[in-house]
């Protein structure tokens, strides 16, 4: 498990490969070991992100009571392909972390991890 230095459970989202909304609902399940019952529409995503506080198996384990870090990468191409579906993903993600101080969701600027896989220490402008 990886922990940031506020000692909240980080959990990547790599939307590589993503281009509809049932792949991002398909990735969000899995990054965060939802529940058979997710019912992979937005209300659901929204209530799994925020209902956290009153039903804590929700979250993935070892965040409960430390908080979350939904680290959300690879998504330009989905965000470039479904720019109306990527807006309201946006939504539910902010809306999400808006109703739980112990969410937090960010956008990373680089891409998916295999993207980075051999990278290291590399920069385009080098």
């Amino acid at each position: 498990m990886t922990y940031d230095l506020t000692n909240r459970r980080v959990v990547p989202l790599d939307l590589d490969g993503v281009t509809d909304k049932a792949g991002l609902m398909d990735r969000c399940a899995r990054a965060l070991a939802l529940p058979d019952w997710f019912g992979r529409n937005w209300d659901a995503l929204a209530d799994s992100l925020a209902d956290s506080l009153s039903d804590r198996t929700v979250w993935p384990e070892g965040a409960d009571g430390r908080g979350l870090l939904l680290v959300v990468r690879g998504w330009r191409a989905y965000a470039d392909a479904r720019p109306q579906e990527w807006a309201t993903a946006q939504e539910v993600f902010a809306e999400a972390a808006e109703r739980t101080p112990a969410l937090t969701v960010a956008l990373a600027v680089g891409g998916s991890a295999e993207h980075l896989t051999g990278q290291a220490g590399r920069s385009d402008r080098d």
